[in-house]
């Protein structure tokens, strides 16, 4: 029989008890928790133009018996994660969300650019997808293998969705028909000072060598909007090296009173047509350098037309 470890007989243990924390919390407590998931409900439901769970129902995702699917995504969670995220794609940031439709069926690599110093453009992505797509997709995010060592913050993750980012993870994941997430840019993206908005930083090369692997095509996804919601001016990258840190942005709002919240920029987000690519996935960086090359020119090229059209930051 498999074992588990103490953290995560824990973990599961307060994710049994969250789901169930409405119907078996006694008196004042269980009424105020079944208010707060009926409020939540009400809220999704305006900002959906419809009930979570009918939408849920269109996604294609395989639960086991316990609720939650093979990597731990549990809908219960997702729900809750769901209506902040709702909450900053339509009414925060006002999204406007261009080309969903070219989103094959089944497996696919999402490649977008990455900035904003925090990863609020990965939860937008991942709210255009549920929230405009037809039928709605739940994306997965591959996060670092540090994450898992946390308590209940590496709960948090599993329960929405994402998965330590190892090649077996992002496979099996593809494999079962999942639409996946990358950033190709890294901590190089997010952590962009202003004066380089909208420049592709260099891009890795694994996602590449994965869709070929997998035969999957790569949607092109453009985000703009996230440059502008956090000011960096300058990235101490001595000090960054000391705390161990990929970057130490100086960035003047967060001294101002509110300056804590991003500025409420206008996202724009585009997703462009399927590329499918093919060949060897061990072949030679410098035929993979050629590939990848396409595709960063390709989203550089949607962010140079977005930026074109846009007329103003914030509307």
């Amino acid at each position: 029989m498999a074992t588990i470890s103490a953290s995560t007989a824990a973990d599961l243990r307060a994710s049994r008890a969250l789901a169930r924390a409405p119907e078996r919390s006694p008196g004042v407590l269980g009424r105020l928790l079944r208010s707060a998931e009926l409020a939540v409900d009400d809220a999704l439901e305006h900002l959906l133009g419809e009930r979570f769970d009918e939408r849920l129902a269109r996604v294609p995702l395989t639960l086991g018996p316990t609720g939650v699917d093979p990597f731990g995504l549990d809908p219960r969670w997702a729900k809750y994660a769901l209506v902040t995220v709702a909450l900053l794609h339509r009414r925060y940031f006002r999204s406007e969300v261009h080309g969903i439709g070219n989103i094959p069926r089944g497996r696919v690599l999402l490649v977008a650019n990455h900035s904003g110093q925090v990863p609020l453009d990965g939860a937008l992505v991942g709210a255009a997808m549920f929230m405009d797509a037809e039928p709605p997709r739940i994306i997965r995010a591959m996060v670092e293998k540090w994450a898992v060592a946390l308590p209940f913050v590496s709960l948090a993750f599993t329960r929405v969705g994402q998965v330590v980012g190892v090649p077996e993870n992002a496979k099996r994941l593809l494999s079962q028909g999942e639409a996946l997430l990358v950033f190709p840019e890294g901590a190089r993206g997010i952590s962009k000072t202003f004066e380089r908005r909208y420049k592709l930083a260099e891009f890795g090369l694994g996602f590449m060598r994965l869709a070929i692997e997998t035969e999957t095509p790569i949607v092109p996804v453009a985000v703009i909007g996230a440059e502008e919601q956090y000011i960096s001016v300058a990235n101490v990258e001595a000090l960054a090296k000391v705390l161990r840190m990929p970057a130490f942005p100086i960035i003047p709002q967060l001294a101002l009173p509110g300056g804590q919240l991003p500025l409420p920029t206008k996202y724009r987000i585009w997703f462009g047509e399927p590329m499918r690519f093919s060949g060897d996935p061990d072949d030679d960086d410098t035929v993979m350098d050629e590939k990848v090359w396409l595709v960063k020119q390709t989203i550089q090229s949607m962010l140079n037309r977005g930026l074109k059209e846009r007329k103003h930051i914030f509307w």
